[in-house]
């Protein structure tokens, strides 16, 4: 199934996107008991889903509303905690960053032994269409990075990695907005990663079902229309198992908890001279069978 989080009458809303995309059924209208906030409704696990697939049939016209003219938030619009995002995890863009002249820590290996695990506060959180804030970085080096986001549902402590995708809720789309100058200049990545407004997230969030193999989704970033970054998941240094054990040895991990699993190359530091994000920019983030996510750029 696919969901999203709107708008509707000053409140957020869950929807389930009815087959073919074009109409979502409100649940709190055709479902009322179930959980109104994304993170408990992903959190109360199947029961919730198997409710939520019988509210597809709804009767109720209040319920159904036209998918093209609903206002989308992002489909967790207030994660409970920090997005946790993974550094350097496809091969090229390690290779890209090093050479940048944007690591702090350049020196070692450019490929990473072990994930890079860092995280991005969940003020940074926005949805489709919202404006990324690039005016609040002092350093004017705002650049994009399109990532597979990973959205737990069983939580867990030890999670081993031959277990690791039947803790996986779904998936969606973010762009790990960053200010580079801000990311080298403090070498801990966290407050070039955290300005407000800095994660564009969406358009939709799909169920793990609905994705027979991750690996073969195809991420990808345009700017102004012009393709920036262009791969596939199988090409994660790290993979999705992985990530989860090695996340989850020591901390426990919680239903709606979400992890960005790294960026491929193509991101902006990468040309010479860098091409960062400008005032009227429009950046449009995708991963096939999830959709787009397009930002414009204030």
């Amino acid at each position: 199934m696919r969901f999203v989080t709107f708008s509707r009458r000053g409140k957020p809303r869950i929807g389930a996107v009815r087959e073919g995309g074009r109409e979502i059924v409100d649940l709190s209208v055709a479902a009322p008991r179930l959980p109104a906030d994304m993170t408990d409704f992903i959190a109360a696990g199947g029961a919730a889903l198997e409710v939520a697939a019988r509210a597809l049939g709804t009767r109720k016209k209040e319920a159904r509303l036209a998918f093209a003219r609903v206002n989308l938030l992002a489909p967790v619009p207030s994660p409970r905690r920090n997005i946790l995002c993974v550094g350097k995890n496809y091969f090229d863009h390690a290779h890209e960053f090093d050479r940048s002249g944007f690591n702090a820590t350049a020196g070692a290996d450019a490929i990473p032994d072990v994930p890079i695990v860092f995280t991005k506060a969940s003020n940074t959180v926005i949805g489709p269409g919202a404006t990324i804030p690039a005016h609040l970085d002092p350093t004017k080096s705002v650049d994009y990075e399109v990532e597979l986001a990973v959205v737990i549902g069983a939580g867990g402590r030890k999670i081993a990695r031959r277990d690791a995708m039947k803790h996986v809720w779904g998936y969606t789309v973010v762009n790990d907005v960053t200010a580079r100058h801000l990311q080298s200049r403090h070498k801990q990545w966290f407050l070039g990663k955290s300005i407000d407004g800095f994660c564009p997230m969406g358009p939709v969030l799909v169920t793990a079902d609905e994705v027979p193999d991750v690996k073969k989704l195809r991420v990808q970033s345009r700017v102004n229309g012009e393709l920036r970054q262009d791969a596939l998941v199988r090409d994660l240094i790290f993979d999705i198992p992985t990530l989860i054990a090695t996340i989850s040895a020591g901390m426990t991990l919680q239903p709606g908890d979400i992890i960005a699993t790294g960026t491929p190359a193509g991101v902006g530091i990468g040309f010479t001279p860098p091409k960062f994000l400008k005032k009227g920019d429009v950046v449009t983030v995708s991963v096939d069978g999830i959709g787009e996510l397009t930002n414009p750029v204030g």
